[in-house]
This record gives structure tokens, sequence and C-alpha cells, in this order.
């Protein structure tokens, strides 16, 4: 696990949200938070039941790198 911030763990959850991704559950954006994944392979084992668009990834992982 990672640590950031409480007030950035609580900037990247709104803007995960704000993308409004129809795949991305709740549960989804606790774990990205929790491993903040840096490439498409460490995000996709967030995503075991669900596929991504590599437009999808690309936005998730471009968000996620604002709070390294």
């Amino acid at each position: 696990f990672v640590k950031i911030s409480i007030s950035d763990a609580k900037a990247l959850r709104e803007e995960l949200e704000k993308m409004d991704l129809m795949k991305v559950r709740p549960s989804h954006i606790s774990k990205m938070i929790d491993l903040l994944p840096e490439s498409k392979e460490e995000l996709n084992k967030v995503f075991t039941d669900v596929n991504l668009e590599e437009d999808e990834i690309t936005k998730i992982l471009d968000a996620i790198k604002k709070y390294k």
C-alpha cells in the first residue's frame, strides 16, 4: 500500500468519480487509491472482473500520476 495524504486521497477519489466511467465501481476506486498503480499491468490487477478500454486506462493512470 502507498500512503498519500487524506486530502490527496479525497481529491483523487473525486477526480476518478468525475470521469464517470461505467465500469469503475467505488470498490475499484478505493483499491486504486490504496495501490496507486503506475502501469497498465498494475491497473489491470485492480480490475480482475472488468476489461477497460485503452483510453480509460490512460485517463485513470494520468489522474493517479498527479498524486504520486
